[in-house]
């Protein structure tokens, strides 16, 4: 967002800090400055919950390829029908 990030963490820690710690505050995007996203109707983190969706599906797909994996692995050690009459 081409905030400073330090000064933007000592902002919110301040903020944090004079509120005696009793209330979530988080940075407002568009100026950079502290906010308690509870006045703004922010009640949850959407990108957290779009990075969650994301990587369930990712990580379906990747047990989904291991348990290929693991049965061609078991197919194989196995010797195919009529091979043994030769």
């Amino acid at each position: 967002s081409g905030f400073d990030v330090q000064d933007c963490i000592l902002n919110l820690t301040d903020a944090r800090e004079d509120s005696d710690c009793t209330l979530a505050v988080g940075l407002d995007c568009t100026s950079g400055d502290p906010m308690i996203p509870a006045d703004e109707g922010v009640w949850d983190n959407v990108r957290v919950k779009r990075q969650c969706l994301h990587l369930s599906t990712v990580l379906a797909s990747q047990l989904l390829l291991v348990d290929e994996v693991m049965r061609a692995g078991k197919q194989m050690g196995r010797v195919p029908e009529g091979a043994d009459d030769m």
